[in-house]
């Protein structure tokens, strides 16, 4: 295992404070930045995890005018809504601060300054900017909407088109409101500071492709995950000046004569909070914050999403070495999104699941908490898209956490306190000594999580309790011991298994903290380290020592898909239940059409007859049906969720409609180029819409 330096200082991406946070957010930048810290403190390490709440910005205006309330409210609201949320779910922030905090005020207003005074790093242009005369103020970006240039979605905002994903200005936008008053904005001129960031873009390029700072090596490009490096890559070549200052009454105010109306970008302001959270930080516990962010010992790490990749790679690392003294991140392992049964979570129409929400709806389940949590991790969107489904939530704990992880440790218990009441026995001098093969795992798991992989990690994790079930059930001894219940053989075995599950309660802390509490209860001893369990295997010492009394057996998970107690099973089946609904009022009904579209619009849609040539369930999706169709121009691969209401060998030979312009998505690992038309009933039962006499396949539909 790599050696890992004594001092890290860890950030996860502020969450703005104008809504709950989904799951999507937390398998983003919180579970992986929890994961980690809790690692590096059980392998000894001084670490600090700094994060709160986005507290400034148009967003939380616009959302506070919506319910009637003022910004302050607002903030207050979803700042303690989502601390909250984030304790139940174990995260270990050393500090949850806010941005609205005094102390972070100024620490903004003061690295401005700074930077001020050093020269060179801002300009302050005149600019045209939309103007809402009815509501006499300038508007913010998220302030107007129109038709977006490029998609024509005709709800796009000034800064970004939500449909398309395109970065936008608000003068590219088509018939541009006011969203404040639904009018017709003007153009005025007001003043702005611009951050010169393209004159950074040399020793960026080095950074980011080489790892190099000022000509040293500063971290290892390679351990940079693929799709950061190329996102920055890509953005270096048109670096240009960015806006710092906004004209909005919601914000830091710019501590400048002539900026008087004058607040930071949030984008300015946001990153500086992990500064004043750090000195908040060390203010209480009599620390010095500078220790973490400007000494060459301590290492920076930021957890985000790949929404943030530049601005956490590019921008706050320009800022950091234009102001100077501060440490720049090593290494920035964003991760991708997480959809959730198969689409983007959506707060307008109510698709997903927040963090609260959960909890709530689960309050009576217990271990709720990390069956989520490894659920998360065992899905994480570390390098691609992914997609979080009931059905494998409902796979995961029950046949990973319960008839794996929980299996193994209940049975050595119940084994240990029927065969020796309890106490653990000493192993014979010649016993064999079994955990020797778990080394090679726990190498392998430790490596893992230190260099950002933790689907992986928790793989390696799993496959250690996996070792300790094939062992016991291969040394069965509750077989011997009917032949000869004082065989030493048994003692051998069930030491052994004894500090196997020793390992496992050490080596959960990291995924599954709640779960490593039960399991050190269970064998009634404090938690170890990690880092003491590699030094008691090192020295060939006992995890857990001959003669210990350990606890009575209690069961750590329960199954959900348990036909003797279907109440949990219910809760999954109640949530789906929700989803369906969902679905089904976002479809039009018979009386109810959808919006009005253009015929231009309608033209844009290829529809063509196919025919099915090949048709199989996709592994463990009881929804989906895989599909080679002929188009006659080229066969394709479409993936279709009517598993349930069609058998596979029930569709070769037949036609269907297929729109082929849809652009290709993974589902489960399998890339689909197409659309099965189908229709739906209030049932919610699935039909073909196919030609109605054979017509051959490739003819267009018009």
């Amino acid at each position: 295992m790599q050696d890992l330096p004594s001092k890290y200082l860890l950030t996860s991406a502020l969450p703005y404070a104008n809504g709950a946070l989904h799951l999507g957010h937390f398998a983003g930048a919180y579970l992986p930045g929890d994961i980690y810290a809790r690692f590096l403190r059980a392998m000894g390490k001084d670490v600090v995890w700094v994060c709160g709440s986005d507290e400034h910005g148009a967003a939380i205006t616009i959302r506070a005018k919506k319910e009637g309330i003022s910004p302050k409210e607002i903030i207050d609201k979803y700042h303690n809504l989502n601390k909250e949320s984030f304790a139940q779910l174990g995260m270990s922030f050393d500090i949850y601060h806010r941005t609205s905090a005094e102390l972070h005020h100024q620490t903004a207003q003061d690295f401005f300054l700074h930077m001020v005074e050093k020269g060179g790093e801002f300009d302050v242009q005149e600019t045209e900017q939309y103007y809402d005369e009815s509501m006499d103020q300038f508007l913010a970006d998220r302030y107007i909407k129109g038709t977006c240039p490029k998609c024509s979605y005709d709800s796009a905002y000034g800064d970004q088109c939500e449909n398309c994903g395109s970065d936008l200005s608000p003068t590219e936008l088509i018939n541009p409101v006011s969203i404040l008053s639904e009018n017709k904005p003007v153009l005025r001129k007001t003043k702005h500071w611009f951050f010169k960031l393209d004159k950074h873009s040399e020793w960026l390029k080095a950074y980011i492709s080489e790892g190099k700072l000022d000509g040293k090596q500063h971290h290892d490009p390679q351990k940079w995950k693929k799709h950061v490096k190329g996102q920055c890559l890509s953005w270096l070549d048109e670096l240009r000046p960015r806006a710092i200052t906004r004209d909005l009454s919601w914000g830091i105010p710019v501590p400048l004569p002539d900026a008087e109306g004058k607040v930071f970008y949030v984008w300015f302001d946001a990153p500086i909070g992990y500064i004043s959270a750090t000195k908040q930080w060390a203010t209480d516990n009599n620390k010095n914050w500078e220790d973490y962010w400007k000494n060459e010992d301590s290492q920076l790490v930021h957890f985000i999403g790949k929404d943030n990749i530049v601005f956490h790679c590019i921008v706050f690392p320009a800022m950091l070495k234009a102001h100077g003294d501060f440490n720049l991140p090593v290494n920035v392992p964003a991760n991708q999104f997480l959809n959730f049964e198969g689409e983007k979570f959506s707060k307008s129409r109510n698709w997903g699941i927040e963090i609260h929400q959960y909890l709530e709806d689960f309050a009576d389940f217990a271990n709720k908490e990390d069956a989520l949590r490894y659920a998360l991790i065992r899905i994480m969107p570390e390098n691609k898209d992914s997609d979080f489904k009931w059905d494998e939530f409902v796979d995961l704990h029950d046949n990973e956490l319960v008839a794996n992880l929980g299996n193994f440790i209940n049975r050595v218990v119940v084994l240990t306190n029927k065969y020796f009441d309890g106490i653990v026995p000493a192993a014979s001098e010649n016993a064999s000594n079994a955990i020797s093969g778990i080394g090679k795992l726990m190498e392998e798991y430790a490596e893992e999580i230190s260099n950002f992989n933790f689907r992986n990690g928790v793989s390696k994790f799993m496959e250690i309790s996996s070792f300790g079930n094939t062992y016991l059930q291969d040394e069965s001894p509750w077989s011997l011991y009917k032949a000869e219940p004082e065989s030493p053989v048994i003692k051998d075995c069930i030491n052994n298994c004894i500090q196997i599950v020793g390992i496992l309660a050490s080596l959960a802390e990291p995924f599954l903290p709640f779960s490593a509490k039960k399991i050190s209860a269970l064998l009634q001893i404090d938690q170890i380290s990690i880092a003491q369990t590699f030094a008691r295997l090192k020295e060939k010492r006992e995890i857990i020592n001959s003669g210990h009394q350990i606890g009575k057996p209690e069961l750590l998970f329960a199954k959900i898909n348990d036909p003797k107690d279907p109440t949990r099973m219910n809760l999954i089946e109640r949530e789906k239940a929700k989803l369906l609904e969902i679905m089904k009022s976002a479809l039009p009904d018979k009386e109810n059409i959808k919006e009005t579209i253009t015929f231009d619009e309608f033209t844009k849609m290829d529809i063509r007859t196919a025919k099915v040539l090949t048709a199989e369930k996709v592994e463990k999706a009881d929804k989906l049906l895989q599909l080679t169709v002929d188009l006659g121009i080229e066969k394709r691969t479409v993936v279709s969720g009517i598993a349930q209401h069609y058998k596979p060998e029930d569709l070769i030979g037949v036609e269907v409609l297929v729109l082929a312009n849809l652009a290709p998505r993974k589902i489960r690992g399998v890339e689909s180029k197409g659309m099965i038309l189908m229709a739906e009933n209030d049932k919610g039962e699935l039909c073909l819409v196919s030609p109605s006499k054979p017509f051959g396949s490739g003819w267009v539909v018009r």
